[in-house]
């Protein structure tokens, strides 16, 4: 019999976590103020609002039903990676108490967002899920080749539209505004939160350049050998990995030795190994 590990036992805990944390956000937030931004929770929010059913049961409902859909139609580590997160969302759901912290409705939908953003993510980085809508788009990737990010727009989309037959257009258009909020905050946290800038130097004081990063400023830097489209004159370019709050000394400095200088910057989420 296999043994569970610490470090299974510490996903377990993470996940019940990420679940926990957008049984809250649902429950603190949404739901009170009848507002369903897309998935399974968005449904039950329509149900509860239009007859007066449990949250957690219609998610749970759902969830068993989506569940034995994939079972056919999806690999069984497919299945067995999302039934964790189908019933336990509806326990989190059902032991967190429904209550409208927030009486402002925009502000609600703001920071339920960034709330049950941080749920998903958390999920998704422990390649994780609540089980629910992310079905479907899976199927129709699968035996359609339809992208799974357009397929879950259009299914969210539907369940938002459902805000104008238990609501008003005011809790259609907050509705959208929370999947805006949502969609933002998890692509920037799923791409990484230590992010840096790369610096791409050419000057004809590279040298000097070199020098100034190399000793003065202890910066580790990668010399990449390019050649000049018009002229075809072989150079070479230094690239530089930062910190963002070291970016504007560095450039500074580098511009006082030449200015001159061609820089080129990027953004990046994420720098594994090497020295910066």
């Amino acid at each position: 019999m296999p043994r569970i590990t610490r470090f299974q036992i510490r996903q377990f805990l993470l996940m019940i976590v990420a679940l926990e944390i957008i049984a809250v956000s649902i429950n603190l937030f949404y739901a009170p103020h009848a507002v369903a931004a897309g998935g399974v929770t968005g449904v039950a929010i329509l149900a509860e609002a239009a007859f007066g059913w449990s949250v957690s049961a219609v998610v749970l409902i759902l969830n068993t039903i989506l569940l034995i859909i994939a079972y056919f139609f999806l690999e069984r580590a497919t299945v067995a990676r999302i039934a964790f997160g189908s019933f336990v969302l509806p326990l989190c759901l059902a032991l967190t108490p429904q209550v409208k912290v927030l009486q402002d409705r925009l502000l609600t939908v703001v920071v339920g967002g960034v709330i049950f953003a941080l749920g998903v993510s958390l999920l998704y980085r422990m390649d994780a899920s609540s089980g629910g809508t992310t079905v479907p788009p899976m199927i129709l990737k699968k035996y359609f080749q339809i992208k799974p990010a357009v397929s879950l727009l259009v299914i969210d989309g539907l369940i938002c539209l459902g805000n104008l037959l238990t609501a008003n257009f005011e809790t259609f258009v907050l509705a959208l505004l929370s999947l805006v909020v949502t969609s933002l905050l998890m692509n920037y946290i799923e791409t990484g939160l230590d992010r840096k800038r790369v610096i791409y130097v050419m000057s004809d004081r590279e040298i000097e350049i070199k020098a100034l990063l190399v000793d003065d400023m202890a910066r580790g830097l990668t010399a990449l050998q390019v050649t000049g489209g018009f002229s075809g004159d072989a150079r070479e370019m230094l690239m530089i990995v930062v910190e963002n709050q070291d970016y504007p000394q560095v450039i500074k400095q580098i511009r006082r030795l030449d200015p001159a200088a061609f820089l080129m910057v990027h953004d990046v989420a994420e720098v594994h190994g090497g020295i910066l």
